[in-house]
């Protein structure tokens, strides 16, 4: 038998986790052709059949499901070894990245400035999205590390809290001059999946506020231009506004909601790559702008 290298191995293991070759041979920055011919490679040495194709996902057979379950952790723990001995400087490879809005204007930066400062092989693809889909991509192994809205609850994700934001009911200063609240004033918010749209409802509801409308929009720099151009009031994130408040753009047109929306660092509970592991133990060391 011929020896089966360890790029063999590997290309199993991302098959496994993301489900398609060309998931895989993204992940892997290589070919489509070139991972089926892998699959193939190793199987002919075998002599087993590893993946079964259902609709348009690849799936282990049981004994390609054994062979996975067995390499999984050999595989880890080689690669945790070399990362090792070398203090990781040597680390190489690409890591997605999921974040919120909040969360990029925050703690995100700093941290990928001390990833390319300390790991310069390691090459970061960042994806800002809202946090329902994020999870959802984290679930499904389509990002590796993401910055969540929390709390997150899920058996399937591993967390790491990195600290909260403060809320402000904000306005321009001429609608807030205007009356603000005291007439039918329109309310914006991201859509009902983000924690700030909950926020944003209960405390209308606490101040027994039924507003001209409830607008929504999925981008939080979005959100505050609207407001900034008269077009309402909405519930925002203290860090992101700092500076309009201080120059009088914004005023508080409400008392500050109770609730803090909490943040984490998030990776599947199953993750075993040494450098995403890593990543994760500098993400979990982060704290938010308060």
């Amino acid at each position: 038998m011929k020896r089966i290298a360890l790029y063999h191995f590997e290309t199993l293991l991302w098959i496994s986790r993301l489900g398609t070759f060309r998931a895989a041979a993204e992940r892997m920055n290589t070919s489509q052709p070139a991972i089926s011919a892998r699959v193939r490679e190793i199987e002919e040495q075998l002599g087993i059949a590893i993946f079964q194709r259902q609709g348009r996902n690849m799936v282990l057979t049981a004994r390609g499901r054994r062979l996975v379950q067995e390499c999984e952790p050999l595989w880890a723990g080689f690669e945790k070894v070399l990362l090792s001995a070398s203090g990781f400087e040597g680390a190489s490879g690409l890591v997605r990245i999921g974040s919120g809005e909040i969360a990029a204007a925050s703690c995100l930066p700093g941290f990928v400035h001390a990833v390319e400062r300390d790991l310069p092989g390691v090459t970061l693809e960042l994806e800002l999205d809202l946090t329902a889909r994020m999870f959802q991509q984290l679930l499904g192994g389509t990002i590796d590390l993401a910055f969540l809205a929390g709390p997150v609850a899920s058996p399937g994700i591993r967390t790491a809290p990195i600290g909260s934001v403060g809320l402000v009911w904000a306005a321009s200063r001429a609608t807030v001059e205007a009356g603000g609240f005291a007439g039918p004033l329109p309310v914006w918010s991201i859509p009902d999946h983000s924690p700030l749209h909950g926020v944003t409802v209960d405390s209308l509801g606490a101040h027994g506020i039924t507003p001209r409308s409830l607008g929504t929009c999925n981008n939080v720099r979005m959100l505050i231009d609207i407001i900034c151009g008269g077009g309402g009031a909405a519930v925002l994130p203290e860090p992101m506004i700092r500076p309009l408040l201080a120059d009088g753009t914004l005023a508080e047109v409400l008392p500050r909601p109770e609730r803090t929306i909490r943040f984490e660092a998030a990776i599947r509970q199953t993750e075993s790559d040494p450098l995403v592991l890593e990543l994760f133990r500098r993400a979990g060391e982060l704290r938010m702008d308060p």
